[in-house]
């Protein structure tokens, strides 16, 4: 589907907000998780060290090594032998002497794997650590700390193992609650920027879904009196003996057009709020009569009575609430191929507009007071608009099914009195 039009594009431009939105926050997320994985490591791996470094020191001062000779006898007797982590005495270089392993069993590592960190450890000078894996494939921290013989030169490295296995799984299970964790995390807060995004967007998008609407309806409604207009227009012109007949019918023309333009005006007052009621004693009948005798009937029938009636309105206002109704009744009170009749009354301040055609069920006579609803192509704000009116004044509009099945529009406005 291609999006056409400023309110779609302006709705498409959500997504692309929640998409910057998820992924800043989510770069913002995993960045925080990496580095409390990195830290957790850190801490896991330096728990692991504690025990390990504190180890082969103390076994390399009470280790003697002497005309090739490695003695271990300082060793006897010391828990540190039978404790974990569990050590490896392991020559290498230029050491010559029996590997001494402590009395310990707590990990199995081959000792090949332990005698290849010695040497590294004895040929670099400085201590070494790393991961290796026991024989059964368990994770192991291995550390080498060389030693010297008496004489000066390394001759072999105390290697101390532990077994790092809890501390990977442990890690492991972070690492996936964590990841769980953004996963869930990040899926709100793109469910929460999409939210966001569309409370920022969603009145520009209706406030342009109803302006293209509007212009529009409008257009539609300015077709048929600009049309008329065109037409009268090159009728005077080719025959300018006409004018007195034409003029009267450009005028009523040129009010229609007014009107159109009026409503557009006062529905975009209502809608911002500034629209302000100028309440006088306004003789209901009259102005009703006003209304009806500048409507431009073109060939519909238009019937009026009234009993003298005043009522406290903004005379403006109230006129073109009946004003709406009677277009609204010319435009789609009537069957199929008959011409309009429309029925005008003003009593006990009361405006009734009834006509002939096929009359409104409760349920379209609902969608008929909502804005944009119009089936004829038109604005749709004929009858939105009347009821904004009418309730601003206090009153009530009612929409009945005339006995012969028209449709009948009352206005009551309070306070009426004869």
């Amino acid at each position: 589907m291609v999006i056409t039009g400023a309110a779609a594009r302006l709705r498409g431009l959500r997504w692309v907000l929640t998409g910057l939105f998820t992924a800043l926050n989510a770069a913002g997320v995993l960045l925080v998780a990496w580095l409390m994985l990195d830290l957790d490591a850190q801490k896991g791996e330096q728990t692991l060290d504690a025990d390990l470094h504190r180890v082969p020191p103390l076994v390399a001062r009470q280790l003697e090594f002497t005309g090739g000779r490695l003695d271990t006898s300082g060793l006897f007797g010391d828990s540190i032998t039978v404790e974990c982590p569990q050590f490896a005495v392991l020559p290498a270089g230029d050491g010559r002497f029996e590997p001494y392993l402590s009395g310990a069993s707590c990990v199995d590592v081959d000792l090949a794997v332990l005698s290849g960190l010695a040497a590294d450890a004895v040929r670099t000078r400085v201590p070494q650590s790393g991961y290796v894996r026991a024989v059964d494939g368990k994770l192991v921290r291995i550390y080498a700390h060389p030693f010297t013989s008496a004489d000066g030169p390394y001759v072999g490295a105390v290697v101390a193992h532990a077994d790092a296995q809890q501390e990977k799984d442990r890690r492991d299970r972070r690492v996936l609650f964590v990841a769980l964790g953004c996963v869930v995390l990040v899926g709100a807060l793109g469910g929460t920027g999409h939210v966001l995004s569309g409370l920022a967007i969603r009145p520009a998008a209706n406030a342009l879904d109803q302006h293209e609407e509007m212009l529009n309806g409008i257009a539609h409604d300015l077709r048929r009196p600009v049309t008329g207009l065109r037409a009268l227009a090159d009728t005077a012109m080719r025959n300018p003996a006409s004018m007195d007949k034409v003029l009267p019918r450009i005028v009523r023309l040129s009010k229609w057009m007014g009107g159109i333009v009026g409503t557009q005006l006062m529905h975009a007052k209502f809608e911002a709020g500034v629209q302000q009621l100028e309440l006088q004693p306004v003789q209901l009948d009259q102005l009703v009569s006003a209304v009806v005798e500048d409507v431009p009937a073109q060939g519909a029938r238009i019937t009026f009575t009234a009993v003298p009636t005043t009522v406290d309105a903004d005379p403006v206002m109230i006129g073109r609430a009946v004003e709406n109704l009677i277009g609204n009744a010319l435009q789609h009170g009537h069957l199929p191929g008959a011409a309009p009749v429309v029925h005008v009354g003003v009593g006990d301040g009361r405006v009734v507009v009834a006509d002939e055609g096929p009359g409104l069920d409760p349920a379209a006579a609902q969608r008929a007071l909502q804005r944009f609803t119009s089936s004829g192509g038109s604005t749709g704000l004929g009858l939105y608009l009347v009821q904004r009116i009418v309730h601003a004044h206090g009153g009530t509009l009612g929409i009945y099914r005339s006995e012969t099945g028209g449709a009948v529009f009352e206005i009551a406005l309070p306070s009426g009195r004869n």
